[in-house]
This record gives C-alpha cells, structure tokens and sequence, in this order.
C-alpha cells in the first residue's frame, strides 16, 4: 500500500536531464537511504515489541531453570505424600500473605466504614483522607499483622484442604468421592479452615484494633499482640475467634467449591482437554475461576466480616459473646451489616483470583498438576 524507501529515493533523486541511457546508468539510491524507514514511530514500536518479548523470553528461561534447579533438589513429588502436602502448605501461605498485603489499603477502608459508616462519604475521599492526614504509611497500616496473619492462613488452609480432600475421599471410596465431589470439596475446606483461623485469630484481632483506631495507637505486630496479652490475656487474642470461624468458613468452602466447579465447567467448555492447554493458559483460567468465585465468596461471608470488625474494635472486657452481638445489631440493624459490600467484592474477588493463580503457578513450578478441571490423581 505504501512506497518502499527505495523507491521513494529513486523518485527525488537528481535525474539525467535526458533521462537513463546505457552508457550512463541511473545511480542506486544510498544504502543508508535504502533502510530508512518513513514512518519512524512505527519502527520505534516494533523495536519496543521486540525487547519486550525478548524479556519475556528471557524471564521465562531464567524460571524454568529455576523449577528444574527446585525440583531437582526436591525430587520428584508424588500426589498425597508428606511432599505433596509441604508444597501446597508453600503455595498457600505465599497465595494468601503476599495477596492480602497488597491489598491492605482496601482492607483498612473496609474496616473504617463497616465500623463506622459515616467516617467517610466514599472510597475515593476516604483514601484522599488518609493519604493526607497519616501519609503513605498510613494508607498501609496494618500490614504488618495481615501478612504474618494470612500466611499462616493460607498455609493451614491450602495445605489443609488438599489433605482433607484425600482423606474423606478415601473414607468414601472413589466411586462415592466422584458423586459427591462437591459435598467432599465443601467439607474438605470447611475443616482447613477451622483449624486455619486459630492461626489467623490473633493477628486479625491485632490488626482490627490497629485500623480502626485513629491515629493507631498500636505500631507493630508483635507489640499488638503484646499489649492486648497484658491487658485482656490471651483470650483477648481470640475474642474474635466465633465471628472469624463464621465469616471464613462459609467463605471458604464457597471459595473452593465454587471455584472447582467454575474451573471444571471452563475445560468443558473449551475445546480438547486440561492438559492440551500450557501453562499461561492453565494459570490464566485459574485466575478467571478464582475471581468469579471471589464474587461469591465476598457476599456470603460479608454480615460476618462486620461483625467480626465491630467485635474487636468494640466489644467491651468481659462482655459475653452473645451479649455483644445482641447489642451491636441493635445499633447496626440488618442495613449495617452489609455496610463495605462493593470494596469488599472487589477486593475479595481480585483477592481470590490472584491466590489461585499464585498457588497453581507454584504447583506448576514445582512440577505438579493445577487445581480443578481433570480427575484427582492417584497415590502410586
């Protein structure tokens, strides 16, 4: 469609008054003239394309050396053996600590409005308010306790789902764990997670009080947990715990079981099987079943996500656990607990999608299958 540079050398080059003879033949065009190019934007683009893929080719090369580097001193990892576990228990605490550290700036909005719905008139003016008023770090307060807090979290929860998985499959035998899969899946993560928020507790009591309070009158993760030991003892540590275990378990369990369904009905639906899709592919459908899973997650467990922040920022000493529950829906109503719903979705799903991509991504360099979409595997 376009001239070439040559020929647009040619057509402005000087030419012989009496036109090209034989005996004097029409000069070539320079060769610097030859390769230039007459839409430079164009060629600055496509030599930005080629360094990024080259990067990209490079990034690629360097982890796939550092899989076969991990899985070399590894060893191979047989699916349900005490290596199989010890990863997935890897995967979850970096899916659930790194993720939910990220997003600790959408947390302590949350957190603020559920606890007190008239601080701020939206997301965006309550974010302007803290970046103004506490700084950058203040927008990241809490941080330190999320991290420690989700790790364990995700360690126990993850590491935890895949061993209860096998073993009420086995208790049920195979036939019956493929009719009830999703009763198995429900039940699986339901008893990860009780165990996983014991973990989670403290650190969660910690960081409520440490968002909620402003300015934070605690600084650090460790000098949280103890003032609240030498003030409440160590039950001032779990005060929290029965909101905790009735906000993250039905959370879980619809976290993993809509989410092995989601990914399930993904590979149905396109084309071939689970394992004629590479590894971007799988990682990417990860992240698509974990974010609409997400969505379901952040509305089933939300009254108890207010519940558990107005617990810990406002729950007096020694009042009764019903007691206090009782008089916080007196002041919230049925309204107020739903107080913080649409950040909550977009954190929780964002959330949800990120953990299972970084979960599956560490399976996969450690040489193990994704999650969801194919039948388990068996123990050799």
């Amino acid at each position: 469609m376009f001239p070439t540079g040559g020929v647009i050398a040619q057509a402005f080059s000087s030419q012989h008054p009496l036109g090209q003879s034989g005996s004097h033949p029409q000069p070539s065009a320079a060769p610097e003239m030859q390769k230039r190019e007459p839409f430079p934007a164009w060629s600055v683009i496509e030599d930005t394309k080629k360094k990024a893929d080259a990067l990209a080719k490079e990034a690629t090369r360097e982890l796939d050396l550092a899989s076969q580097k991990a899985q070399a001193k590894t060893g191979k990892i047989e699916p349900w053996t005490p290596k199989y576990y010890a990863a997935c228990t890897v995967g979850g605490l970096l899916a659930c600590g790194l993720t939910h550290t990220a997003v600790t700036p959408l947390d302590l909005i949350k957190c603020r409005r559920q606890v007190d719905p008239l601080l701020y008139k939206s997301n965006l003016e309550a974010f302007r308010t803290i970046r103004g008023a506490e700084g950058l770090r203040g927008v990241f307060t809490g941080w330190g306790p999320t991290f420690f807090g989700y790790s364990a979290q995700g360690a126990f929860k993850y590491g935890g789902y895949e061993y209860f998985k096998k073993f009420y499959s086995d208790l049920v035998g195979v036939e019956n764990a493929t009719r009830w899969k999703t009763s198995l899946y429900l039940a699986a993560s339901a008893s990860a997670e009780f165990i996983a928020d014991v973990a989670l507790c403290p650190f969660e009591g910690v960081k409520v009080r440490m968002q909620t309070t402003i300015p934070p009158d605690i600084r650090s993760t460790f000098t949280g947990i103890s003032n609240v030991v030498s003030k409440e003892g160590v039950a001032g540590l779990y005060k929290g715990l029965y909101p905790l275990w009735g906000r993250q378990i039905p959370y879980t369990m619809m976290k993993f079981a809509s989410f092995e369904t989601i990914v399930e009905m993904i590979y149905n639906y396109l084309p071939g099987q689970k394992s004629d899709y590479n590894k971007g592919a799988q990682t990417t459908v990860a992240f698509t079943g974990g974010y609409l899973a997400g969505i379901l997650c952040a509305v089933v467990s939300h009254p108890a996500d207010v519940m558990v922040s107005k617990l810990n920022a406002n729950r007096q000493p020694g009042e009764a656990f019903g007691a206090a529950m009782s008089r916080i829906y007196k002041d919230i109503g049925y309204r107020g607990l739903w107080n913080g719903l649409p950040v909550r979705i977009v954190m929780i799903g964002t959330l949800t999608g990120l953990q299972w991509m970084i979960y599956d991504s560490f399976k996969i360099f450690m040489g193990l299958p994704t999650t969801g979409g194919g039948p388990a595997a068996e123990k050799k």
